[in-house]
């Protein structure tokens, strides 16, 4: 039996112009750079002026209408003056090209496929690779990556095959990547050094059985067992303290001509902030008109061809007015930005800086939060005190003794000076790191110290203390 329902229901629709403008707002320069290239060479209605074209044409502009011999041969003008490059703004100079980031990872799998031949190993030791972080290590275990993997390519695989993989590409270079903790790690190390040495088996003897203890610093406990005295205990930890505790640092990430182009350019006149961004491309985009013209004179039979212009026109339109839109709304949130912390963009002192938020934002700009995620992600300022990076400039608020609201940054810039300063033979505990605090008028848990602490990647008391001596 056929039956008639009226169903009435709120939905919400995003229209896929709104999707692609949104993304414009993600884009860093360098990006949107690229974008912009992508959308000229798809859209024959759509063209750039060049900014030296308009220099060349206000140049011919100042020309006399009359100029003898004497005026041509005798002008005085140097001829350096003349060369390209002294003619170019300072906007407009060549950029040099930038170098393409160094990633361990890419190397791993040209060196994996050379060791595996079985296609499946390949595959399953790729998938490894792009699950290490930045260290080198896996920081899942083995179940997990197992469950992800046989999702991810609809087939069962067992834990074994994983392992199997695992153990050989533990061998590359650097040696130890796919290792799950540092424990296993330091134990890597060992193994491959001679294990007849009697410091080598005393300190794989130590980590195998004796972790727990060394991690609490029972030195005590772990002499004892080992059946050894302090010194020999010293010769054994001075071993374990010369392996490394990762396989990757930061200087073997070997991050060479990292460039970073700024977003925005702010600089300081007095009390005032003049905001301005590194390249603006609304002013250089146009319509070509006479392709435009083509649609009248078009024959009404070729109906393809009409539409065919008609809708790249549209996406032409679309495009300029989004790409005016996106500047409009950095430059809007950037003054906000500024204004709310104008004492922070005096120097450049952390301890200055404000809490601030997202929504902070978007109830002076009345963009959508967002909006305003996207405009300030991956985006950089270029200020008088150096190259910041927008999100930096964001976090959530604490009060002090005295009711201020203080920025967590500005704490966590504290918890890492007094870390810096402190007893290293005796570092100070979280509890006492909350009494340090509350001295300088920061009232905080011990908790949120310890959450703090661990954001800053800064080990508890007693590995700060594992490796003194």
């Amino acid at each position: 039996m056929l039956r008639q329902l009226r169903i009435q229901k709120q939905q919400f629709s995003v229209l896929p112009q709104q999707i692609q403008l949104l993304k414009l707002f993600h884009l860093t320069t360098h990006e949107l750079q690229q974008r912009i290239q992508e959308e000229l060479n798809e859209n024959p209605l759509l063209e750039e002026k060049s900014l030296l074209e308009d220099q060349e044409k206000s140049a011919e502009d100042t020309i006399p209408d009359y100029q003898d011999e004497e005026e041509y041969q005798y002008d005085d003008i140097p001829d350096y003056k003349l060369e390209h490059n002294n003619y170019l703004s300072e906007s407009d100079l060549p950029q040099r090209p930038i170098s393409e980031r160094y990633d361990f990872r890419s190397d791993l799998k040209a060196e994996i496929r050379i060791t595996l031949k079985n296609e499946k190993q390949v595959d399953l030791a790729e998938y490894l690779i792009d699950s290490l972080n930045d260290c080198g290590m896996l920081e899942r275990n083995l179940e997990e990556i197992t469950d992800d993997y046989s999702f991810k390519k609809q087939q069962v695989i067992e834990e074994r095959e994983i392992e199997e993989v695992r153990t050989v590409l533990k061998e590359m270079h650097p040696e130890g990547v796919g290792c799950f903790t540092v424990k296993e790690f330091l134990l890597f190390q060992l193994n491959r050094m001679n294990t007849n040495r009697p410091d080598v088996k005393m300190a794989i003897c130590l980590l195998e059985k004796h972790f727990d203890s060394l991690a609490c610093r029972r030195k005590e406990k772990i002499a004892d067992l080992l059946g050894i005295d302090e010194d020999e205990l010293e010769i054994v930890l001075h071993l374990i303290g010369s392996c490394k505790s990762k396989p990757l640092s930061e200087i073997d990430l070997n991050y060479v001509n990292d460039t970073v182009i700024p977003d925005f350019i702010i600089r300081r006149t007095g009390d005032n902030y003049e905001i301005t961004l590194h390249h603006e491309r609304s002013a250089t985009l146009f319509i070509n008109h006479s392709v435009t013209n083509l649609i009248n004179k078009q024959n009404p039979a070729d109906k393809g061809a009409t539409q065919y212009l008609k809708n790249k026109l549209n996406s032409a339109q679309w495009f300029v007015d989004a790409i005016k839109q996106r500047e409009s709304s950095m430059q809007k949130v950037m003054r906000v930005i500024v204004d709310l912390q104008k004492n922070y963009f005096k120097n450049g002192d952390i301890a200055l800086l404000k809490p601030m938020i997202l929504k902070n934002i978007a109830n002076r700009t009345g963009l959508d939060v967002s909006t305003i995620s996207r405009i300030t992600c991956n985006k950089y300022a270029d200020t008088h005190f150096g190259i910041i990076r927008l999100k930096d400039l964001f976090s959530e608020g604490l009060q002090n003794e005295e009711g201020e609201n203080v920025s967590n940054r500005v704490i966590r810039a504290t918890i890492v000076e007094i870390v810096k300063n402190e007893d290293k033979r005796n570092p100070l505990t979280d509890q006492q790191l909350v009494i340090v605090l509350s001295m300088k008028g920061f009232i905080l848990a011990r908790r949120t110290v310890a959450k703090y602490r661990e954001q800053l990647r800064i080990p508890a008391a007693h590995f700060r203390a594992m490796w003194v001596s």
